[in-house]
């Protein structure tokens, strides 16, 4: 989930507007940030019970519901309620996420594996938990 957030933030980042974003790149920054979204919703599914509800304040639900919306009504997205789930809410659950894998047992070396491959060089701020 933080490196599909860390990619919506590099595609949206440039752009200011809703128009700008949307109509980028023939849509490509947008269609990127969206299925990317879609993922989030889906993999907020099976995050434990427990740590979510240690974040009640995440609207997990919406969260999962957005997923669902995205994937079945494609055609009636509304591009300014993507926009502001990106520059609005992303921020915070990406800080969220970030204090759950204090809250966790992992694999270090299974960490460490992933951040070595170059598909999670967007989220190399999580080294810093190979030291704890």
């Amino acid at each position: 989930m933080l490196e599909c957030i860390e990619k919506i933030f590099l595609y949206s980042n440039p752009f200011l507007s809703v128009e700008d974003f949307v109509w980028a790149n023939d849509q490509q920054n947008y269609n990127a940030s969206w299925g990317l979204l879609l993922v989030i919703g889906e993999e907020s599914k099976h995050l434990d019970p427990a740590l979510k509800n240690a974040y009640s304040n995440i609207p997990w639900r919406n969260i999962a519901g957005m997923r669902n919306f995205l994937a079945h009504n494609y055609r009636g997205i509304d591009y300014d309620l993507v926009y502001e789930v990106i520059s609005t809410y992303l921020p915070n659950l990406k800080d969220v996420l970030i204090n759950m894998i204090d809250q966790i047992e992992f694999d270090k070396e299974l960490l460490k594996t992933a951040l070595d491959s170059v598909y999670y060089r967007h989220i190399q701020y999580l080294r810093s938990k190979l030291n704890d």
